[in-house]
């Protein structure tokens, strides 16, 4: 581990001298590329350097030890090499974790699907929840949110909405939220009071580019349609909405949040690529079946990730076992101590098979 901490570190050094150079920003993505790896370096470069610090007030204290007879120093320096030596356990574990192979979509923004599952009109309204919680999550982040497209029915729900949430570090944060969110309460059009139980599905997707995703638009199906729903001008009147078909796959993509047809077309082409990309990881993820065993999941759709309890004010979270007691919160996009506690469960998942 030590030999590669003094490589990056090396590697740091040599970034730093290259954009001293004067003439480094005239080539801008050779100098975007140097920021890139400079900003992802700097905080292993920084816990390397704490730690190595550390290492030499050790070596010190050990040595002044050695000479030193007055007792009232010799205690302050035992003080100092025991919250050295602590020290550097922590940066130890620190240094570990921030040498696991990072997931290459971390940094991208991402595409949210949210679908209403079982559970008819009450999942439908759990969906709009769903949606706002993320909403304000995101907000919170500082990330910027864009609407692809809402199916809402009448009383206030939703029965699916797509959208992107733009912002550094947006996927590493929200791909945890993928999975069959399950919500148990007494529904307001329940007139027995008796608890109902209702599913939705998350999709988190990186958004993919044209690089990462070939997509042929002769495979593509376009269909213009008048948008339903709530709206300003233009709504109801204009065929500006787009479904999208894709021929080889099957997938149906409605677009119609959109006053322009063109817009509504490009959105629904993004919400494509991040689909098709998706599913190439998929394959991937199947191929690799052990490691994926050994993380938290993070992806499949099938699978239940978290039950809402509303009358005990809880939220369990299954893959991890994580119960708290503050509904409330979590519903008004509170959800950073259950995001922490996944991505340090999966840490010391990867971390255990080193």
């Amino acid at each position: 581990m030590f030999d590669r901490l003094e490589d990056l570190l090396t590697r740091f050094e040599e970034i730093l001298n290259e954009l001293n150079q004067p003439d480094v920003t005239s080539n801008q993505e050779r100098f975007r590329t140097l920021m890139k790896e400079q900003s992802d370096l700097t905080p292993i470069v920084s816990a390397y350097r704490e730690y190595k610090k550390c290492q030499n007030d050790i070596e010190d204290s050990l040595m002044l030890l050695e000479d030193e007879t007055d007792e009232d120093m010799r205690q302050m320096l035992k003080e100092t090499l025991n919250e050295s030596k602590d020290r550097t356990a922590e940066l130890e574990n620190e240094l570990k974790i921030l040498l696991l192979p990072k997931d290459p979509n971390d940094d991208k923004n991402v595409i949210v699907e949210i679908r209403a599952g079982a559970g008819g009109d009450e999942a439908a309204l759990f969906a709009a929840e769903m949606y706002r919680v993320l909403v304000k999550y995101a907000e919170s982040k500082n990330f910027k949110i864009e609407t692809m497209n809402t199916d809402e029915i009448g009383i206030g729900g939703m029965k699916d909405v797509s959208f992107m949430i733009n912002g550094q570090g947006a996927y590493s944060r929200l791909k945890y939220e993928s999975g069959v969110h399950r919500v148990q309460r007494v529904p307001t059009t329940e007139s027995g009071g008796r608890i109902h139980t209702s599913t939705i599905t998350v999709a988190i997707m990186p958004e993919a580019s044209d690089v990462e995703i070939d997509l042929d638009l002769n495979d593509c199906k376009f269909d213009v349609f008048r948008s339903s729903g709530n709206g300003g001008q233009s709504v109801n009147t204009t065929d500006s909405a787009v479904r999208l078909t894709h021929l080889p796959t099957g997938f149906v993509i409605s677009c119609q949040d959109e006053k322009s047809q063109l817009k509504n077309k490009d959105k629904a082409i993004k919400i494509l690529r991040a689909k098709l990309f998706e599913m190439e990881r998929e394959k991937q993820h199947d191929a690799e079946s052990e490691m994926r065993r050994s993380q938290v999941g993070t992806g499949d759709r099938s699978e239940k990730i978290r039950t809402y309890n509303f009358p005990q004010g809880r939220v369990t979270d299954h893959r991890i076992k994580l119960t708290l007691h503050r509904l409330e919160s979590v519903m008004n996009g509170d959800l950073d101590e259950i995001i922490d506690s996944l991505i340090a469960a999966d840490q010391a998942a990867k971390l255990g098979k080193l």
